[in-house]
């Protein structure tokens, strides 16, 4: 997996650096060379559950929405919540839109949120994919064979 940059779509959460945030993210299978990308989201939050459950670019194509994980921060006093879930993106989306592009997510509990992927970090996922494939067959030729990772040492 390649993890592009973070960015902020909302302040940290209680101040903790790691929370409200979103990257591309690309995954390269190994076997075929097949990219899929996600717009990963991060959000903690106070008040009622939000439930997001919902992701299409700005412009009205669905995207498929893809949920990964929902936890209860605390309920002392009012509860508050993380949720982590990402957008999948089409290859073709990233290439064709060098500008950025926008993702808007909507929850159960009727919240939107938009997130804008600017055109500079559209730029640097696409460069990383790119030397991560070009690489690949320098790493799979380093590789040692079945055959040679079995065979006994020479002797010294």
């Amino acid at each position: 997996m390649l993890a592009g940059p973070s960015q902020r779509h909302a302040e940290p959460f209680l101040g903790v650096a790691s929370t409200n945030f979103f990257l591309l993210r690309s995954f390269i299978d190994t076997q075929t060379g097949a990219i899929v990308h996600q717009l990963y989201v991060e959000d903690s939050y106070p008040g009622a559950e939000r439930n997001w459950n919902a992701a299409r670019l700005a412009y009205g194509n669905a995207l498929r929405f893809v949920a990964i994980s929902k936890n209860e921060i605390t309920c002392e006093l009012n509860c508050s919540y993380a949720e982590e879930f990402a957008a999948s993106l089409p290859d073709e989306l990233l290439r064709t839109n060098p500008e950025g592009f926008a993702v808007v997510f909507r929850a159960k509990s009727g919240a939107e949120k938009t997130i804008t992927v600017r055109g500079d970090i559209v730029a640097k996922q696409l460069t990383a994919v790119a030397a991560a494939r070009a690489a690949r067959p320098a790493a799979a030729a380093a590789m040692p064979t079945a055959a040679a990772a079995s065979a006994p040492a020479p002797p010294r």
